[in-house]
């Protein structure tokens, strides 16, 4: 078994935030790294509603790379919380502050807490692509159908 690819990603803290811990693995294994909470104070979203959830953090990616956020499955199966653009994308020039924008799909209201782990990012690599105008398209099995076509 070969050693993962390990990518050096650039991190700052946003003042006031030095308690909130930085993005992390749960297992060995975790595709993803935790993000945490750095609201100042409880923050409770109303059932249906939408917050931005600030993380306390900056990121400085490399060039022709992306972090994908995306939801917790824990948040979601257990209290409907989930995020309304799954999956979120932090481009590798974006040097503001990384917020998780948090929709509440349940009957109750949900609080969010400092510190609380809201979503899971990965750091993926962004080819670069070069369009090659054509006539027409290479055929296949499945052509044009889509939207459901191979049954439900």
């Amino acid at each position: 078994m070969t050693a993962p690819t390990t990518i050096h990603v650039q991190i700052a803290r946003i003042p006031g935030n030095e308690d909130v811990p930085l993005p992390a693995y749960q297992s060995p294994d975790a595709a993803g790294m935790d993000l945490h909470a750095a609201v100042i104070e409880d923050t409770v979203i109303a059932a249906g509603a939408v917050a931005m959830i600030p993380c306390g953090i900056r990121i400085a990616l490399p060039p022709h790379h992306e972090a994908q956020v995306r939801p917790r499955s824990g948040l979601a199966s257990r209290h409907s919380i989930s995020m309304p653009n799954a999956p979120g994308t932090i481009d590798a020039d974006y040097r503001g502050e990384v917020c998780v924008p948090l929709i509440n799909h349940g009957d109750v209201p949900f609080t969010v807490t400092r510190g609380m782990r809201i979503a899971q990012m990965l750091v993926k690599p962004v080819p670069r692509v070069a369009w090659e105008e054509v006539d027409d398209l290479s055929d296949t099995l499945r052509g044009a159908g889509g939207f459901g076509h191979t049954g439900q």
